[in-house]
């Protein structure tokens, strides 16, 4: 039932019996953010959640993890060298040369 309610959050409830290899990129990160949300995790990591997707899904896969960190209160650590996606964030910690060079 947890697994159904997420995936309608994430907007694979059509698709959600597919395999991975019939997914395209997007719907399988979005599978990726369900799953870590199966146990109601208070804080995820997201190591390049966007790293090999399109603009316009990378957008929308920033928006999704805004609205789950708004309905749920899940904090996203999100590591990327994407600075658009950066400069939308609460926080921009930005490590260089294992150092803190930035934190805004």
């Amino acid at each position: 039932e947890r697994a159904n309610e997420l995936m309608n959050l994430v907007g694979l409830e059509k698709v959600k019996n597919n395999l991975a290899t019939n997914m395209s990129g997007g719907q399988q990160q979005r599978t990726a953010i369900a799953r870590a949300l199966m146990n109601n995790p208070k804080i995820i990591l997201a190591d390049e959640p966007t790293g090999n997707l399109d603009s316009d899904t990378t957008e929308t896969i920033y928006n999704l993890l805004r609205d789950i960190n708004k309905k749920f209160n899940t904090t996203f650590v999100i590591i990327t060298h994407d600075r658009r996606i950066a400069e939308k964030a609460d926080r921009i910690i930005e490590i260089k040369d294992g150092r803190i060079g930035m934190d805004v």
